[in-house]
């Protein structure tokens, strides 16, 4: 095909396999460790928060891991996805770079989240799981998880992070009517979120605090099990459908991307986007940069340091070798809540650790400002979390302007912000921050990990 602006796969191709990058890694990563012993964890330490298919999947050494039937049913729902040529944002910014995104926003529950809430709830409802509990930052994962257990016949309940609880009641609104049960976090329903309030009544929250919550309560229930939505080996697995459907319609589009760009939080999207790129780039069939993008006031890349840590503020969970802030960093109530994660997934940190992608960090100003130049050239209002994406992959264009360079740009726009609309308004209007963090609140929190 010639010139096109958007270029979509027939309902056949969505991929049949999650494809798995740990076999393809120069080196394995380090195994998360057992809080207590210290040595790593087996699938008997998972098993009171997972389902074994997922603990099976967590230390796979196959490459393709079959889609089941199921839940190919479901992701026909949306899949597969666009990939868009953004040629009102190429006009707008006068640049000789082709830029691409892959737009995940026409799930049910407007982000690329189902992509792993479908298959987690599947697998709980096989194993015969009454209820699943979770944590949400922004509330995408959360809305996801709640669509996904209503298609298999789960019940759902969320611990939501406070200041994101607050900032978008549309998306507690969305978790509710798909049947979930919300709580705002910190919560005085588990003894981790009531020790949280009587230190600060008027804590914001964190994610770290909502999984300690969520973790706390899967773990006392024989008939309930815990999903998350970033950071594990088996989340990130299966968001690779994004990245093999951007190949092939790259190459419909007679495309060979130079520069792939994503958001960092917990590192789904990221991975889901690049997983299969850095794949073909191991391969030699193709070299492009690679490049994450993470909030300046939750920068785990580019200020944190790459040690073992726990993955909650409670201490529930295993320890993860992680680039970390400190489980017990607090971050700022920026408007992307689903970046405020004070650690990144260990899979991501170890390949940065390998040099296999870089990262940068941006202001929320920078990325609002091009959030709104996207929605008003593309058409579509960005979630706050690919704006940072979006932010790059225009300093990127920029800079072919400069220096003449025809570049090939792809990114993935994770989610539309219908919910988020309030954050845009603060912005516009001018109330709108960008938080400066402190490196002595960074290396108090560092002084306090296991």
């Amino acid at each position: 095909m010639s010139d096109p602006r958007k270029i979509v796969l027939d309902e056949s191709r969505i991929p049949r396999n999650w494809y798995n990058i740990v076999p393809d890694l120069p080196a394995p990563p380090p195994p998360p460790l057992h809080p207590g012993t210290r040595q790593p964890v087996g699938p008997d330490d998972l098993a009171p928060l997972f389902p074994m298919e997922l603990i099976a999947q967590e230390v796979s050494a196959e490459r393709h891991l079959p889609i089941p039937d199921s839940v190919l049913d479901v992701y026909r729902l949306w899949r597969p996805t666009p990939l868009i040529r953004a040629r009102g944002l190429e006009r707008s910014l006068g640049t000789p770079a082709r830029i691409y995104y892959k737009y995940e926003g026409g799930s049910p529950s407007g982000s690329h989240k189902p992509n792993t809430a479908v298959p987690q709830a599947y697998y709980n409802a096989q194993q015969g799981v009454r209820r699943l509990t979770t944590e949400t930052g922004a509330g995408q994962w959360g809305s996801a998880l709640a669509f996904a257990c209503a298609q298999f016949g789960l019940e759902c309940e969320v611990w939501m992070v406070h200041a994101s609880y607050d900032q978008k009641p549309y998306r507690r609104s969305l978790m509710q009517v798909y049947g979930a049960t919300v709580h705002a976090s910190p919560s005085a329903v588990t003894s981790a979120g009531s020790k949280i309030l009587a230190e600060d009544p008027d804590s914001p929250g964190s994610l770290g605090i909502a999984i300690s919550e969520a973790v706390e309560v899967a773990g006392s229930h024989e008939d309930t099990r815990y999903a998350l939505g970033s950071v594990l080996n088996h989340v990130l697995t299966h968001q690779t459908v994004i990245g093999e459907e951007a190949i092939e319609q790259l190459a419909a589009a007679g495309e060979t991307p130079d520069v792939i760009v994503g958001c960092t939080g917990g590192g789904s999207n990221f991975a889901g986007l690049t997983f299969p790129f850095i794949r073909e780039k191991l391969a030699g069939k193709i070299d492009p940069v690679i490049r994450a993008v993470e909030p300046e006031a939750c920068p785990s890349f580019t200020r944190g340091i790459y040690a073992y840590d726990f993955g909650d503020t409670a201490g529930f969970t295993p320890l993860l070798m992680m680039h970390t802030l400190g489980h017990l960093f607090m971050p700022d109530p920026i408007h992307a809540g689903g970046l405020r994660y004070h650690g990144m997934s260990p899979l991501l940190s170890h390949m940065y650790e390998l040099g296999l992608f870089e990262a940068v960090a941006k202001g929320q100003s920078e990325c609002f400002e091009a959030g709104l130049r996207f929605a008003r050239t593309e058409g579509i209002i960005p979630a706050p979390e690919p704006t940072h994406a979006i932010a790059e992959t225009i300093a990127e264009a920029v800079r072919c302007r400069e220096s003449g360079e025809e570049k090939v740009i792809l990114t993935a726009l994770c989610g539309h912000g219908h919910f988020d609309l309030s954050a845009y308004e603060r912005f516009m209007s001018g109330q709108m921050e960008d938080y400066v963090l402190p490196q002595e609140r960074i290396d108090e929190a560092l002084a306090h990990l296991p």
